[in-house]
């Protein structure tokens, strides 16, 4: 089995762990209210690339450096990997609504507020946000570490992170941003969740303060690799293919790193920023084999 290969089978047992953690975890219909409960699964399960989750069991991996994982750390980088995928739910539940985006395709699907209402769309995001929370506070490790996991996430989601971002986001449309401003608003909206699910993963397996740095400077490159790509896709794929509705950023003129620096330029800092992310981690080790091989699919995806 070639090193590829042997990256995506991982990836895809990632997906399948975190999968299944969360179908198992999250509530049912069969608890009141029936119909929230439904639209939260709906919009949790099923689908996504799980490039957080997998990068909080990449990062765990890394920080470990070849050490046995414990029952416990494995327990809780499941809990971990939910949360953040429970909070990108959420993000994405809620940036579909006709007063964001007003998207009517996610993941290849209706939007909740299109196969629900937008009531209950506003609710499943107001749920899902506390679960997640919820699923840290759970974790089976030192009750320190669960206060640096709970207080790093939710940094991450507010008004300096992924909120914020979309705030800077709604209030450009129509407007000219520089390339500094608009880096500094990917930075929040998309960069700041990526990064907290690789900080996740190393406060999980205990990371020393040396690895916290070299995980951290791969965090903030992938981040922004993983916001640029996004804005080719934009414009180079299809809705089939990428699961929403292709060309939107440009028909809602919208700034893009694709409207400032051009599509060539784009793809050029693309590889750039990948090859500075799998240097970062290189002090890392082997360890560090599943964060490499996920620079190379979050900058070379095709949706």
């Amino acid at each position: 089995m070639s090193q590829k290969q042997q990256s995506q089978q991982w990836l895809e047992q990632q997906l399948e762990r975190v999968e299944t953690f969360l179908e198992q975890q999250m509530p049912t219909a069969a608890s009141v209210p029936a119909t929230l409960h439904d639209a939260m699964r709906y919009a949790v399960l099923g689908g996504g690339k799980r490039v957080r989750a997998a990068l909080v069991y990449a990062a765990g991996e890394a920080a470990l450096q070849g050490a046995e994982i414990s029952s416990a750390q494995a327990k809780a980088l499941d809990h971990a990997a939910a949360a953040v995928e429970l909070i990108h739910a959420y993000s994405l539940v809620h940036d579909d609504l006709p007063c964001m985006d007003d998207d009517e395709l996610r993941r290849g699907r209706p939007t909740v507020h299109v196969a629900y209402d937008e009531a209950t769309a506003m609710l499943v995001g107001d749920a899902l946000q506390p679960l997640a929370f919820e699923f840290l506070a759970a974790m089976p490790i030192a009750p320190a570490l669960v206060v640096q996991a709970i207080s790093a996430l939710a940094k991450a989601a507010g008004s300096q992170g992924m909120v914020g971002g979309q705030a800077i986001d709604c209030a450009s449309v129509d407007k000219t941003l520089r390339l500094e401003e608009l880096r500094q608003m990917h930075r929040m909206k998309t960069g700041a969740m990526l990064e907290v699910s690789v900080l996740l993963g190393g406060i999980v397996a205990g990371a020393s303060s040396t690895a916290r740095e070299h995980l951290t400077d791969y965090a903030q490159t992938i981040g922004l690799a993983f916001q640029i790509a996004d804005d080719v896709l934009d414009v180079t794929a299809d809705t089939a293919t990428l699961g929403k509705t292709a060309g939107k950023d440009v028909a809602d003129n919208k700034p893009t790193y694709v409207t400032i620096m051009g599509l060539q330029a784009s793809q050029q800092l693309l590889l750039d920023l990948k090859q500075q992310a799998q240097k970062a981690i290189l002090p890392l080790g082997s360890g560090a084999q599943s964060l490499n091989a996920l620079a190379n699919f979050i900058v070379d995806r095709n949706h």
